[in-house]
């Protein structure tokens, strides 16, 4: 069976580059663009790995985060978020949040794929 990620990001282009990589490493890739209604995708989805976007409509990345690690279902999902902003303080909450990656756009297909595998080597 496929390795299963959840990709929660907005932007068309990055979902298509997202999607189209990991597919052809042989992921099976979801996605979602709402922050709104991201946890009942996560829930629903129930990924090995989770690719976060921190500004999404509705919910910040940062907040879906926070919600991940209180729940006891998803505390343990690997994360890795990625956010056009890379200022030390945006890294710092993730941190503080419990990430497990953190990644600034722009950045390289081959650099999410090799954090993702990284991430969950074990999975699927």
């Amino acid at each position: 069976m496929a390795r299963q990620v959840l990709l929660i990001e907005d932007e068309p282009n990055i979902i298509e580059a997202i999607s189209f990589i990991l597919s052809r490493d042989g992921w099976s890739v979801a996605t979602h663009a709402n922050g709104e209604t991201a946890l009942d995708a996560i829930r629903r989805h129930a990924p090995d790995a989770l690719i976060l976007d921190v500004m999404l409509p509705g919910k910040s990345g940062y907040d879906i985060l926070q919600d991940l690690r209180a729940d006891p279902t998803t505390e343990d999902l690997p994360v890795l978020m990625l956010t056009a902003r890379g200022q030390k303080k945006d890294r710092e909450m993730a941190d503080k949040l419990g990430v497990t990656r953190f990644m600034t756009k722009p950045f390289s297909n081959a650099e999410v794929l090799a954090v993702l595998r990284d991430m969950a080597p074990d999975a699927g």
